[in-house]
């Protein structure tokens, strides 16, 4: 019940894998014969991935996953060609994001932390009150991990071009659960992580539009078109392929369930009498549920489910170890007396009705004692 934080790698992904660890491991970059196949597999990878949020393969830069695909986004672009202007992102982000950030804020570049509304959205009108012509990038993530919360992002993309900067996006939860059309949306940069979306982990890419004014990430070899150095990771890419192009292709079927799935919980919940809150926006990744029940402690209740044999978690993997408030919930301003005891539960297409009964007969008999 833990989705929004690891997904099971998907068979089909696995098996794609193995050839390219055990047989045919050449390295994509050198001459001889031995490897075509790798970078055929490379070239073939990066076409799929491409299709599946409307790009072009040359814009897709493969990555070790989100976080490294965000620091790119934020640090190559802030300190790309020595052009100290603003960067604006949101109280919300995930800390690649937030850290990213104070980071170059050191370095001397002014960074503004927009607040969200109680459901956790970024106001187009609030962007519009502080970018002015010495901001340099935006960053709005997709979705919020915690909350589930999808932002208006062709809206704030719009106002971030009329001040001729660049937009980036942390989709790490939106990719391949949700339709992106980076074209449609006229997005600048785009971060993902393979394993959100039935991938290996370590693995991730970064979409670049043409034309975009970003510094290398890595220097070294030629690699991804001589912006991130390294030997390319075969096996994991092919995978990331391959689990992308199923999740998009199953899209509409799976979100269906998920959403099927929060409203029986949602139910149970209620006919339960418990007395606790849903976190985020109606507009949200499906299956991403934040629920903050009065008087309890998250992390209590996370152990106890942990016990019953049900993970879940209490906020974001980084912050899974810390029992303070998370600054998601503290920016959409939920009572300290409920926030203690959230959790989020986020759902995969593997789940079923009856663990959902479980998870709440579970919670029943936590809360109720």
């Amino acid at each position: 019940m833990d989705h929004a934080a690891t997904t099971p790698l998907d068979i089909d992904a696995f098996n794609a894998m193995k050839p390219f660890l055990l047989n045919d491991f050449g390295n994509a970059s050198q001459q001889y014969s031995f490897a075509r196949t790798a970078k055929a597999a490379l070239k073939a990878a990066r076409v799929t991935i491409a299709k599946c949020i409307n790009a072009e393969p040359e814009e897709i830069y493969f990555t070790s996953g989100g976080t490294e695909s965000d620091n790119w986004a934020i640090k190559s672009t802030a300190f790309a060609f020595g052009n100290h202007r603003a960067i604006i992102t949101s109280q919300i982000e995930h800390h690649a994001i937030l850290r990213s950030c104070h980071a170059v804020e050191r370095m001397g570049i002014p960074v503004f932390y927009l607040p969200v509304d109680s459901s956790g959205v970024v106001q187009p009108d609030i962007l519009s009150e502080y970018i002015d012509d010495s901001t340099k990038m935006v960053s709005i993530m997709y979705a919020n991990n915690e909350i589930g919360t999808i932002q208006p992002i062709k809206k704030l993309c719009e106002i971030t071009h009329s001040k001729g900067a660049l937009f980036h996006t942390d989709a790490v939860q939106a990719v391949g659960h949700i339709p992106i059309d980076v074209k449609e949306l006229d997005i600048d940069m785009l971060s993902a992580s393979a394993h959100k979306f039935n991938g290996p982990k370590g693995i991730g890419f970064l979409y670049i539009k043409k034309g975009t004014q970003i510094a290398p990430y890595a220097d070294g070899g030629a690699q991804e078109f001589g912006m991130r150095a390294g030997t390319e990771n075969i096996a994991s890419i092919v995978a990331m392929a391959v689990a992308l192009e199923k999740n998009c292709n199953r899209m509409k079927s799976v979100s269906d369930h998920l959403i099927g799935l929060e409203k029986l919980m949602t139910s149970l919940l209620k006919k339960a009498e418990l007395d606790f809150i849903k976190n985020g926006s109606p507009k949200k990744i499906p299956g991403n549920i934040s629920l903050s029940f009065k008087n309890a402690e998250g992390e209590m209740l996370l152990h106890r489910l942990d016990l019953m044999g049900i993970s879940v978690s209490t906020g974001s993997a980084c912050d899974s170890k810390n029992t303070q408030i998370s600054h998601v919930l503290e920016a959409v301003h939920v009572s300290e007396n409920y926030a203690k005891g959230t959790i989020r539960i986020s759902l995969g297409y593997e789940n079923t009705e009856e663990e959902i009964f479980y998870i709440v007969q579970s919670l029943m008999k936590i809360l109720k004692r």
